[in-house]
């Protein structure tokens, strides 16, 4: 017999005893599903049995692990069902491409998506739900799990594999169904009972719950901006034949990275330029507001926005919202009781609004600068006035937001939103979180220019993603045109910087298990260096050596 402590209750069971029948004694007192379990900082599948005395907490699915592996099963319940109704209808693979909102877009290769076809999957779905079966883990070679995936034509699965260094690797069966997952799965099948499809697009939606009401499907939202980004930049992958990590890793081992560098440099230059010709066509546009989530490169956009416009004989003026911040006294405090500098109400909008009227209207004005040091706003006697040709580029979080420049003209204003929406997967059938990206650019940045610890970075990481879900991304749509500042090779160029002060994460802090997935997450890449990256590249906002001040 053995001892499990969990929330302070002593629980006797014998060895062998699982997590999920342990967690079936304690569920009345959670308030929603429990679906992973914790022992120290280690998350541990259900499925896993108890050998010895220990203590261990249980996650649900309303938080971000675990959150994260419901989403996992019903995506491989979605696969095992599409294949078990559509193989013989001439499926040939189901590609799970983009997150919109809660929800996950996928399109299949072979067939036709019809509303019909996505019925009949739903509810052998819901089937395999009744049946509570088991997602089956079984660790085997590398090399017989390329053979494994060659079989089912999962060929991106395949060549991801090739380039992996580790032994072994662990594999899920449903109902006879193989796959390879990058993170935890639930122990069966019995607790993915919320979800729904719908067709989208030439594919279809996973609709799932929000981690706030893990027991409820969000609605659908449409983003047609947001969502014409995402196909775009996955077509240019596609067009490419760089769409996965494996497909990159193949254009690094053979040489072509440093043309890869320049074609994609290329692009989103070629993007600035056309960004930079619809405002300056435009003689009513005076100011250039532009917002997004964190560690999408908005500093290094907008300097290269301003040189674009320039082009045109305009003459850009930069002006950071944060300059506008409200004294440290008059800041507003979170739930938490620290400083909110995400909210609206941070900001002076009022001075914010004054001195752009009066810009617009052909004033001298004095603008302000925020200290950050003293947590008060000075004025050091940078004065603007607009003439004809000036044109004034505003970035800030809160910059789509009309309620930030409620007294200027709607005709004077031109909305950019500018995010990292990663073009890559891992393979066929695991995504690459834009999050994730944005998550590593912030803390090679942060170790870089503020001396941060990445386990500083991702313990603040939940505030900003608050933030963001709350101020950033309610008003993406509003935009007159969307900026993707992802590089398709970046990932391959953070990881060495990533890597390094990742492993500097100590075992027994909460950050570990974050840290730990990220880890696992980068060594599917082959490094780059960064000696080939242009100097003006958004790259250099976080690896350093930027031309601009950012």
């Amino acid at each position: 017999m053995v001892k499990v402590i969990v929330d302070g209750e002593v629980k006797t069971c014998e060895k062998g005893t699982t997590y999920l029948q342990i967690a079936k004694d304690f569920q009345q007192n959670y308030e929603h599903d429990i679906i992973l379990a914790k022992r120290g900082e280690k998350l541990l599948e259900l499925n896993k049995k108890v050998h010895k005395d220990e203590e261990i907490t249980f996650l649900t699915t309303a938080s971000d692990s675990g959150y994260k592996t419901y989403v996992r099963g019903v995506t491989l319940l979605m696969l095992r069902s599409f294949y078990h109704i559509a193989r013989n209808r001439g499926l040939e693979n189901v590609f799970v491409k983009h997150t919109l909102g809660d929800h996950i877009y996928c399109e299949a290769e072979g067939i036709v998506v019809t509303d019909e076809l996505l019925s009949e999957v739903e509810a052998f779905m819901h089937e395999l739900v009744q049946k509570d079966l088991v997602f089956q883990k079984k660790s085997v070679s590398t090399a017989d799990a390329v053979d494994i995936f060659d079989q089912y034509g999962m060929h991106d699965k395949k060549k991801l594999f090739e380039y992996r260094r580790v032994s072994k690797v662990n594999i899920y069966n449903l109902d006879g169904f193989e796959d390879y997952y990058y993170g935890y799965m639930p122990a069966s099948t019995g607790i993915l009972k919320y979800f729904g499809l719908k067709s989208y697009d030439k594919g279809f939606l996973i609709c799932l719950p929000g981690r706030k009401n893990p027991e409820e499907v969000s609605p659908v939202r449409e983003s047609p901006k947001l969502f014409a980004t995402l196909q775009e930049a996955s077509e240019w992958g596609r067009m490419m034949e760089v769409d996965t990590v494996g497909a990159l890793n193949d254009v690094i081992s053979h040489g072509g990275i440093t043309d890869l560098i320049l074609v994609q440099e290329a692009l989103q230059e070629k993007k600035i330029a056309e960004i930079a010709e619809q405002i300056a066509v435009d003689d009513s546009k005076k100011f250039v507001m532009i917002a997004g989530p964190s560690s999408s490169g908005k500093t290094s956009f907008s300097h290269r926005l301003s040189i674009q416009l320039r082009t045109h004989g305009l003459k850009p003026h930069t002006i950071a919202l944060d300059n506008y911040f409200k004294d440290r006294k008059d800041t507003p405090l979170d739930e938490d009781g620290n400083y909110n500098f995400e909210c609206l109400e941070a900001i002076d909008t009022k001075q914010f609004n004054e001195d752009m009227t009066a810009l617009l209207e052909g004033k001298r004005v004095e603008l302000p600068e925020f200290n950050f040091l003293l947590g008060k706003r000075e004025y050091n006697g940078d004065y603007r006035q607009l003439g004809p040709d000036d044109i004034l580029v505003i970035e800030g979080i809160h910059g789509l937001n009309e309620k930030m420049s409620y007294s200027l003209p709607k005709e004077s204003k031109f909305k950019i939103y500018i995010s990292a929406l990663t073009q890559l997967n891992i393979d066929e059938h695991n995504r690459i979180s834009t999050t994730d990206g944005r998550l590593i650019r912030r803390m090679v940045r942060d170790a870089r220019t503020r001396g941060a610890s990445a386990k500083h970075t991702i313990s603040m990481w939940p505030s900003v993603r608050r933030g963001e879900d709350q101020y950033i991304f309610p008003f993406q749509e509003e935009a007159d045109v969307m900026f993707n500042s992802a590089l398709i090779y970046e990932l391959a160029v953070l990881k060495p910087y990533a890597e390094s002060i990742l492993f500097g994460i100590p075992k027994d802090v909460p950050e570990y298990v974050e840290a730990k997935r990220l880890l696992k997450f980068l060594d599917y890449f082959i490094g780059v260096s960064t000696e080939e990256i242009p100097k003006n590249s958004l790259m250099r906002e976080f690896v350093g050596g930027s031309i601009f001040r950012v």
